[in-house]
């Protein structure tokens, strides 16, 4: 009996750019000015293990983050059975 087919394992790479653990190790400082202009894939052995992104984007994603958590709190207490304040525009100004 023949064995099942193994379909080829894929990674998706999630960046504009990538560089080898060899690379990296051999001149991080490069990386890390090229992770300034765009998001870099460490590779090891051709497959993603590691992401190098900027201070910027890494704080946009902490701010999308906290936002998405705020937004699952409204909607919780939305659906709540508490009773809310009423305050008028004035009050919050």
């Amino acid at each position: 009996m023949n064995a099942p087919l193994k379909p080829p394992v894929i990674a998706e790479i999630l960046a504009d750019a990538c560089v080898s653990i060899s690379n990296l190790k051999a001149n991080p400082a490069a990386v890390i000015a090229e992770a300034q202009i765009r998001q870099v894939a460490i590779l090891n052995r051709n497959r993603p293990v590691a992401y190098v992104i900027s201070p910027g984007v890494w704080e946009h994603i902490c701010d999308l983050f906290a936002d998405h958590q705020l937004l699952r709190e409204a909607e919780a207490a939305l659906e709540s059975d508490e009773e809310g304040v009423e305050v008028s525009l004035d009050d919050l100004l």
